[in-house]
């Protein structure tokens, strides 16, 4: 019989995985906590199928490179920039605060101080995919402390690269210290430096070959090409961490035209493979070790849920922030996620943590992430409460006086006056150039790349990419548009987008296109508001024409175009 082992590893975690990363879900946690809780399950230290670890953890790998790849691949400069002066002074502090207690705790426990470092290191950083989860379910993603909250986390995500490449420098030297660490920053600089020129230049050129093509298998390839090979690469050639190489590689393609189609395609790939990675994580958990120390699974929850959200409320307000951004940012940020574990899971590579300091970390995280939902609802009474108590009032908010933050760009233009126009042949055409001429901004979502260019070239707005997926969507501004159009052909495509505007926007008009009349009632369960159809509307422009010749009047016109109108409706309610 073949070797099936990889084939019954992949089965037992995927469904683990998805049953309870379900169940989480549906009870209102984030589904890292059902896929840490799988993990346990097929792993070694519970009864039942033992998932093979060795082969989990290269899939994990994976997992580890495309995540850093998403992370990457949303990086931008300028939403960084625009919270700067809180952002990178806020991060570094809190990481510094939560390191220092970390030191300290679990000194206390008998570890050394470096064990004591590296592991406050890992608990400094919050989870990007729960912080935003969070945040968009409270609709504060767009406002100051979503802001604030975001760009805080990716400078703790860009401090965590750099300690993921120094570590295995500082723990694998056997000579200088100083030396290393300077000949490793001296290949780091090359490396990115080589990375970020030479890949600016090659990657887009690369990707523009294949996207010549028209074939979205092949894109979907060289994409994931792109980020293993340029990860693989790193360590390979420079002997520095995949993950530095993966973001670097998502940084490029973030900054290129193919950013939002890139994203999309990557997507199903990263989350399968990072579910790969939180369930190894899971995997390493020992219930009867925690039984053991609850102690030190106390102290770790407490740095996590009490410290760190201490230690930002401080900081954003010395910074001259009102106590509700203040309580909004600490509150977002009391979770830790991916990123811990990868500082965790090297410090334990590399012999910077004992084999016991997994343990402490994912209950930490498991909990934390279940929390995390629930804690965050409470900025609002809270700050209530902090109002009726004018000393307490006072003594948060001395120094409030940056309420807004730039950029407000996303919301220069009147929402009233955005549409979404789905694909520029004949009939997107026609629709961009009168709305054009009545003074809405039109933002075209285009899979030629061609034409994509050429509107570019224009100086008209265009995103290239699928729009059934939901960031090439976002990437277009669907959230603040008032009306999107299908000027496409093809039901099984444009059924996807309208559901995926939808959730994204509820209250956007969508106008479709449809080839026949079949189609109008599929259309409309997926959630359009009105469907053209090709073949009512040329039955209407012949029965007008007939009936001018005959000598109809404009009412009489009027009457026999409602009449056919609702024939055509009827007709399609009965198609369903």
């Amino acid at each position: 019989m073949h070797n099936i082992d990889l084939i019954l590893t992949l089965t037992a975690r995927l469904i683990a995985a998805l049953g309870l990363g379900y169940l989480t879900n549906r009870l209102g946690w984030s589904p890292i906590v059902g896929y840490l809780i799988a993990g346990i399950f097929v792993g070694p230290h519970t009864p039942g199928f033992v998932a093979d670890r060795h082969m989990a953890e290269q899939l994990a790998e994976v997992g580890v490179i495309l995540l850093m790849f998403g992370v990457g691949l949303h990086f931008h400069l300028k939403d960084l920039l625009a919270v700067r002066g809180i952002a990178v002074l806020g991060a570094l502090v809190q990481s510094a605060a939560a390191t220092a207690l970390g030191a300290l705790t679990f000194h206390a426990f008998g570890w050394n101080w470096t064990q004591g470092v590296v592991f406050g290191l890992a608990l400094s950083v919050a989870s990007t995919v729960v912080l935003v989860r969070v945040l968009s379910d409270n609709n504060e993603l767009h406002s100051p402390t979503g802001r604030i909250a975001v760009g805080w986390l990716v400078m703790e995500d860009i401090f965590t690269v750099f300690v993921l490449v120094l570590l295995p420098v500082v723990f694998a030297s056997t000579g200088s210290l100083p030396v290393a660490i300077g000949l490793a920053a001296v290949k780091l600089a090359v490396f990115i430096g080589f990375t970020l020129v030479a890949g600016s230049r090659i990657i887009p050129w690369f990707l523009n070959k294949v996207a010549e093509t028209h074939s979205r298998e092949l894109f979907t390839l060289s994409v994931l090409a792109v980020a293993l090979g340029i990860a693989a690469g790193s360590a390979y050639f420079f002997n520095v961490s995949m993950a530095l190489g993966a973001f670097l590689a998502g940084m490029v393609v973030g900054q290129s035209e193919f950013s939002a189609r890139a994203g999309a395609e990557a997507l199903p790939m990263r989350d399968a493979f990072a579910v790969m990675f939180f369930l190894s994580v899971g995997m390493l958990f020992e219930p009867r070790q925690a039984l053991e120390s609850p102690l030190l699974m106390l102290s770790t929850l407490a740095i996590v849920m009490v410290g760190k959200p201490v230690a930002a409320m401080v900081i954003v307000a010395l910074l001259g922030y009102s106590s509700k951004v203040g309580l909004g940012v600490a509150l977002a940020l009391a979770q830790i996620g991916e990123f811990s574990f990868l500082l965790a899971s090297l410090g334990r590579t590399v012999g910077a943590l004992p084999d016991n300091a997994i343990n402490p970390l994912v209950a930490a995280a498991i909990i934390s992430i279940m929390l995390n939902p629930l804690v965050y609802r409470s900025v609002a009474p809270v700050e209530s409460f902090i109002e009726r108590h004018p000393r307490l009032w006072r003594l948060l908010n001395r120094k409030a006086a940056k309420e807004k933050l730039a950029p407000e760009a996303a919301q220069e233009a009147d929402p009233a006056h955005r549409a979404v126009i789905v694909g520029y042949g004949p009939t997107g055409e026609i629709v961009h150039r009168i709305l054009r001429e009545r003074g809405i901004i039109p933002t075209v979502i285009e899979m030629n790349i061609e034409t994509h260019r050429r509107l570019r070239g224009e100086g008209k707005s265009s995103v290239y990419g699928d729009a059934n997926q939901k960031e090439v969507l976002e990437q277009a501004g669907i959230a603040a548009a008032a009306s999107m159009i299908l000027s496409a052909s093809g039901v099984a495509g444009a059924t996807e987008a309208v559901r995926t505007a939808r959730e994204i926007n509820p209250a956007i008009h969508v106008v479709a296109r449809a080839d026949f009349l079949g189609e109008t009632p599929v259309l409309r369960r997926a959630g359009a508001d009105e469907v053209f159809s090709g073949e009512g509307e040329v039955a209407m422009a012949m029965a007008d024409s007939i009936l001018r010749r005959l000598g109809a009047t404009p009412e009489q016109l009027d009457e026999s175009r409602e009449k056919i109108r609702n024939k055509l409706v009827l007709n399609t309610s009965n198609a369903k």
